[in-house]
């Protein structure tokens, strides 16, 4: 009679957790994508349950960093209270499996109007240190493209890290001396000739799916552009070979705000040795009214946390960042910005356990002092005119 009453009261999988699974978690917990282990099927996360349980008890799962209230952020993945309820009564008692139903993965990949692809594979060796890799993809577009949404998706995720797309309009002279096909890299050069035209149009960072924007909101990638994909790959303990793609689905009607993504960066700093808390401040102030669409901290392995006000404001807090997770945090709402309004961002460093000082570079060993912000301006608007400030972004109007 007890394991009866047990089994009737306890928490199936099927009906009451795959739910909240597919919700919150298949995005990266599935065949072919980062995570170590699908959990897709009652088989599949059995094994798993009690670790489930005390990742999401913990709050390591889903990954989220920022200091945030519920709701404040769009793409929050961190569950409810109600939530947590259901995942630990099934870990309490993990052999109520339920009827068995295929997993709905909802949209965790785009269907593209035209895909672009690294043009060859690139062989990421088992070990060592590999700097980042740069190919130059022309996009042969006669005219300019709105891109409504973006996909870019590595054959070999386990070992990149990160992956970022860049635009690259005909007049621009950053990396023209290099040509398109093969592998290179721009270590030591890799800023030189960048303009405010050579704009980031879309990234891959494990835990983040394809990018699709609201209704009205578009990317342009004007006629003539080149697509410049940077790759940061580590080795995984096993030589891989990766093809990264990028697909791109096409605004079906000229928008009315064009989202445009700026880095705000200081690369001039050095992190003293053996210092445990070593701020780097960066001020951008915006030359005309827009409002933020999102932020992504980016720094390396000594990275600490990250702070980004308004007018003193804050709009994120990241008191615990991780390497591992270059998440992206976008606001519920949309955060206007006046003309003049000031952007501060403060980027706290741990080198408490390094002899060395340590000054910006690409490697993980290096740092950086980065936030991207996507910014949020009429169609009809040029970047130049609007955010440019000498320090910062210099360019002409492609």
């Amino acid at each position: 009679m007890r394991r009866t009453r047990v089994a009737l009261l306890a928490t199936a999988f099927y009906p009451d957790v795959l739910p909240l699974l597919e919700k919150h978690c298949l995005r990266c917990h599935r065949e072919g994508e980062s995570a170590p282990m699908a959990l897709d099927t009652y088989e599949k996360a059995r094994p798993y349950a009690r670790a489930i349980r005390d990742a999401v008890l913990r709050g390591a799962m889903p990954p989220w960093f920022a200091d945030s209230k519920p709701n404040e952020f769009a793409n929050d993945p961190r569950l409810s209270a109600a939530e947590i309820e259901v995942i630990k009564r099934w870990a309490d008692h993990p052999k109520v499996k339920g009827a068995p139903r295929a997993a709905v993965f909802g949209a965790a990949h785009l269907t593209p109007d035209v895909t672009f692809a690294m043009p060859a594979p690139f062989s990421v060796p088992a070990k060592g240190t590999v700097d980042y890799q740069h190919f130059i993809v022309p996009t042969n577009f006669t005219t300019d493209r709105w891109v409504q949404a973006i996909e870019v998706r590595p054959s070999a995720p386990a070992v990149v890290h990160h992956a970022v797309v860049f635009v690259r309009p005909p007049r621009s002279a950053w990396l023209r001396d290099r040509a398109p096909g093969a592998a290179f890299t721009a270590k030591g050069a890799a800023l030189e000739g960048l303009s405010a035209f050579d704009e980031v149009i879309g990234t891959y960072l494990p835990g983040n799916g394809p990018m699709t924007l609201p209704e009205d909101h578009a990317k342009l990638i004007p006629a003539g552009s080149d697509l410049i994909i940077q790759l940061h790959y580590t080795p995984s303990g096993r030589a891989t070979a990766d093809t990264t793609r990028v697909g791109l689905v096409f605004a079906k009607q000229p928008p009315r705000y064009r989202i445009y993504s700026a880095a705000i960066a200081r690369g001039d700093f050095e992190i003293p040795p053996r210092v445990r808390a070593h701020t780097v401040d960066i001020t951008f102030q915006v030359q005309a009214p827009t409002a933020i669409y999102a932020l992504a901290p980016h720094m390396h392995l000594r990275g600490r946390s990250m702070r980004v006000s308004v007018d003193d404001r804050v709009v994120l807090d990241v008191p615990r960042y991780r390497f591992n997770w270059q998440l992206v945090y976008r606001p519920a709402r949309q955060i206007p910005l006046a003309r003049g309004a000031r952007i501060e961002v403060e980027a706290v460093f741990d080198n408490s356990g390094n002899p060395n000082a340590v000054r910006w570079g690409e490697q993980s060993d290096e740092e950086m002092a980065v936030c991207f912000v996507d910014f949020v301006i009429p169609a009809s608007a040029s970047p130049n005119e609007l955010f440019v400030t000498p320090q910062l972004l210099r360019g002409k109007q492609p």
